[in-house]
Formats: structure tokens, C-alpha cells, sequence
């Protein structure tokens, strides 16, 4: 069952920016909880290429805020709310990882941005998902990403940097093309954070950046 400490998955969230380098830490989170299993396609300086099995989520609505850490702090507790039984079902549901946020970037650093948070939904739910008011679920099929991952705790200056690096490392390669034409000019698109520790963990913290784009080679 999922416990009471969940509540604070989110509550700190982390990252500082990394050198560039390739991917080499498998989130240790995923060893404890259930997570999305994928299979690493390519890899490169400081990026990964995966192609995600079919997921399903649970998101809430989009928030406006103009800081990161405290709309995914909001919509976290949304969900938590949810896996402990404040369902339909009125069913609970396992934790698992990562939590992720989807970002919206504004206009401007005094602009609000959008901020969706969805909780990966476990097989064992995927079936038959418990609906809740204020959250929807999604469906993803197949899903091919491009990943950064970055350590520490969370600021909300550093997560349009990281963002802004994932670009930087895809210049040049084979992947570049597909997740321009997905996303438009570098660092002007959406983008995802997927974080994967709770607060109370200080070390082999894992966070990643992805950029989601269509692969038809």
C-alpha cells in the first residue's frame, strides 16, 4: 500500500546542473517501485534516446504559476490525494516513479507558466484506471524520448538551463531533426521533468529532462 510519507515525494524537489557526459545512473528508485520499462535506443555526450513501452498516467489540471517547485509541490499533492483512496474506486493505489511534470514555458521570467504533474498509473491499474475530479488520465503509446539527467536539489532557475542543455547535447546528432521538428526552436517548446526521489534521500539522486518526439526509422 502506498504510505504516508509519499506525501513528501515531492515536497523538495531536485537538481543542480551536470557536466555533460553519458548516461549512466538507472533511477535506484525503480529497483523499490514500480516504474515505466523501456529500452535504451542510442546514447551520446550527456543524452539518452528511449523508446518508452505503452504508459498510462494520471494528470491533473494544467496550473499557472511561475514556479516550478511550488505547482508540481500543488499537483503532487493532488495526487497523493488520489493513491490513498480519493478515487471512485475509492481505491488505493501503489506508489511509483517518477512523478513527472510537464512545462509549458511563458513569455517572460514574471509570466506564469503551465505546469501538468501526472502520476504513472501501475499495471496492475492500468486496466481498469480509477477516474478522480480534477485529474484525467492519459494513454501513451509507444514513446520515444531524449533524456538528460541532473542531481540535487531542485531551483526553479535550473530547469529551463537543463532543458536548454538537452537541446545543446542533441545538436549534431541523428536525433536532432525529430526533436526540433517536435518542439520547434531550442529551449521555446514544451518539456518534461521526471523526478524519481523522495526528500529524505541525499544521495544517487536521479532527476531527467525529456523531449518526447515521433520516430518512424
Amino acid at each position: 500500500m502506498a504510505k504516508f510519507g509519499g506525501l513528501c515525494f515531492l515536497l523538495i524537489l531536485t537538481f543542480t546542473v551536470c557536466e555533460s557526459r553519458p548516461l549512466s545512473i538507472f533511477p535506484p528508485t525503480c529497483n523499490r517501485i514500480e516504474c515505466p520499462s523501456y529500452t535504451v535506443v542510442d546514447s551520446g555526450n550527456g543524452f539518452e534516446i528511449r523508446r518508452i513501452n505503452p504508459t498510462k498516467w494520471i494528470t491533473t489540471l494544467p496550473i499557472d504559476d511561475i514556479s516550478f517547485v511550488d505547482a508540481t509541490r500543488s499537483g503532487f499533492r493532488q495526487l497523493f490525494k488520489y493513491i490513498q483512496g480519493q478515487n471512485d474506486k475509492q481505491q488505493k493505489i501503489e506508489m511509483t516513479g517518477p512523478v513527472i511534470t510537464e512545462v509549458k514555458p511563458s513569455d517572460g521570467p514574471f509570466c506564469a507558466s503551465s505546469f501538468a504533474i501526472s502520476f504513472y498509473v501501475p499495471k496492475v491499474n492500468q486496466g481498469n484506471t480509477p477516474s478522480a475530479d480534477g485529474l484525467h488520465v492519459q494513454s501513451w503509446g509507444e514513446t520515444y524520448v531524449a533524456v538528460r539527467q541532473f542531481s540535487g536539489f531542485v531551483a526553479d532557475d535550473d530547469v529551463g538551463q537543463e532543458a536548454a542543455a538537452l537541446y545543446d547535447n542533441l545538436a549534431g546528432t541523428a536525433w536532432a531533426d525529430a526533436v526540433y521538428k517536435r518542439h520547434g526552436n531550442e529551449g521555446a517548446s514544451n518539456y518534461i521533468v521526471a523526478q524519481y526521489n523522495s526528500p529524505f534521500e541525499f544521495t544517487n539522486r536521479v532527476n531527467e529532462i525529456w523531449l518526447t518526439f515521433d520516430w518512424e526509422g
